[in-house]
């Protein structure tokens, strides 16, 4: 198989849950550094900016940098700018409204795009119906990520995804993926690594949405059994991933491996 040339590494359950570092997850990042492979920290996040992302990571002690960031929200922005999309109404954090507010203007009678993230308790059914009346008068559904479910404490709780399928069953449309499990995001991380996917590792724990979209991009998933990941969950998927591992603490041994 090709040799490994990069790696990709999901961030929540990966490397931490919540603001709680998983044990091994920094001395794994030095021996990446030290095998000199380059990383990107790829999350599906709506709520942080890049920035706000490498400034966690930096808190948690781990080491970043703005550059190393591939995130669904940078991935939403590229991709209404790509379409000349300037028209929006974002069902977003307040963090990622101000960021997106800088880029396009924000339309809440006609806008071209409807885009969907993390918002928390902010959903009701006025909202929704609000998202819904756009989506009929002709915007595109577009998701930052439309995740099931994730993982808060010992717990998994419910994710945007829920509220991007009921729109899409009122509204009668599709909505366009811009994050995780998209094979254009993963491919874009690759590209900015200059690593082809072939010779990418993607490590997650989610096999639907990190492997999933890995393998469907031409990368090798790397499951980990920290942060959502469910033995049962993972034995209803479709999806087999590459390699698995306790943890991102063994994945030093596993690239002794390869």
């Amino acid at each position: 198989m090709a040799p490994i040339g990069g790696i990709l590494l999901d961030l929540d359950g990966v490397l931490y849950v919540d603001d709680v570092l998983i044990d091994g997850a920094l001395a794994a990042l030095d021996d990446l550094q030290q095998r000199q492979l380059p990383v990107r920290y790829i999350t599906n996040t709506s709520t942080r900016t890049a920035q706000q992302v490498c400034e966690r990571l930096c808190r948690l002690g781990l080491p970043a940098v703005p550059e190393q960031v591939f995130s669904a929200v940078e991935a939403t922005r590229l991709w209404l700018e790509a379409r000349a999309i300037t028209r929006i109404a974002p069902l977003v954090s307040d963090e990622v409204q101000t960021y997106l507010a800088s880029r396009f203007e924000l339309d809440e009678e006609r806008p071209e795009a409807v885009v969907v993230g993390d918002i928390g308790d902010r959903w009701n059914y006025q909202l929704l119906n609000q998202a819904f009346r756009w989506l009929m008068d002709g915007a595109m559904l577009v998701c930052v990520h439309r995740n099931r479910y994730w993982q808060t404490g010992n717990a998994l709780s419910l994710d945007i995804g829920a509220f991007v399928a009921g729109l899409e069953y009122a509204a009668g449309v599709k909505a366009t993926l811009v994050g995780k499990p998209a094979a254009a995001f993963f491919e874009s991380a690759c590209a900015s690594l200059a690593v082809p996917p072939a010779q990418v590792l993607v490590v997650g724990d989610d096999i639907e949405s990190d492997i999933g979209g890995a393998q469907r991009a031409g990368c090798r998933g790397v499951q980990v059994e920290t942060g959502k990941y469910r033995a049962a969950l993972a034995q209803r998927s479709q999806i087999s991933p590459d390699y698995q591992i306790p943890s991102i603490a063994a994945l030093p041994h596993l690239l002794d491996r390869l």
